[in-house]
């Protein structure tokens, strides 16, 4: 799906974990697609064979455009992602692992690497030590093969402990490491709620990002039903030179396809 800026085009793909939640969720490709969606994006695919995520994809004519890391059990210490978890040095590797194996079968070009929550019990300097250290090892095994990682920080008003401070220091961990392979994942929502100042923010960061996400705030729900101006959010989107996708990561107020009326809208 398109949306035509006054600066250019955005194309927005369908999380599949926040949209068409109406349906089960191998129906929700086929929905993607009827409602315009040309790429979708959702973080777990775990649950399914990577060849039958591949068929879905290809009945549907959609293309993939990004995964997470697996997430531990709910309830766990890595729940939420091992990254800056101490003590999850294999689950996180093979965690990576299991994401690059999904990406390359889907032909998905960003991975989000979730960094989880930090146990109140830890040292906060060796927890991020051991951060830098897991995403230098995860940039190492991603190097060469067209993914790019993405870490992504999220508000401490949803998330309390969530170890990634913010998107600046996510954008500094990119550029130690490697920042060829490792991105930014700028989500406009988490950016509103930890501090504002979005197009600013976005316009410092941009050479870094490698994936945007949006929902307004508060709610998160579609564009429009919040106090974000997205009409001029997403003309500086792009007309930055942003060549990703930007993934609706947000919970339809009233169903998703009546949800969608925002994307006709904006620049009426």
């Amino acid at each position: 799906m398109r949306i035509e800026t006054p600066s250019g085009p955005i194309r927005l793909a369908a999380n599949l974990k926040w949209l068409f939640t109406e349906l089960p969720f191998e129906e929700r490709f086929d929905a993607a697609a009827q409602a315009g969606f040309r790429a979708v994006e959702f973080p777990s695919p775990y649950a399914l064979a990577p060849s039958r995520v591949r068929r879905l994809l290809d009945a549907a004519g959609l293309e993939q455009v990004l995964v997470n890391t697996p997430a531990g059990p709910a309830g766990s210490a890595t729940a939420a992602g091992a990254a800056y978890v101490p003590g999850a040095r294999e689950e996180f590797r093979a965690g990576v692992e299991r994401a690059l194996e999904y990406a390359a079968v889907l032909g998905t070009r960003v991975v989000h690497v979730m960094a989880g929550v930090r146990p109140q019990d830890s040292d906060p300097d060796a927890a991020f030590a051991g951060y830098v250290a897991n995403i230098a090892w995860a940039a190492d095994r991603a190097r060469g093969s067209g993914v790019r990682l993405a870490l992504e920080a999220i508000n401490r008003r949803d998330q309390p402990g969530y170890g990634l401070a913010s998107m600046e220091t996510a954008a500094a961990v990119a550029q130690a490491v490697d920042p060829e392979t490792v991105g930014v994942l700028f989500d406009v929502y988490h950016a509103q709620v930890s501090g504002g100042n979005v197009i600013e923010r976005f316009e410092t960061l941009r050479t870094a990002v490698a994936h945007v996400q949006i929902a307004d705030n508060p709610g998160r729900g579609e564009p429009g039903t919040g106090e974000i101006a997205y009409a001029r959010v997403l003309e500086r989107i792009a007309g930055s030179g942003y060549p990703g996708w930007v993934g609706c990561e947000y919970e339809p107020a009233s169903g998703t396809a009546e949800g969608l009326v925002w994307t006709k809208g904006l620049y009426r």
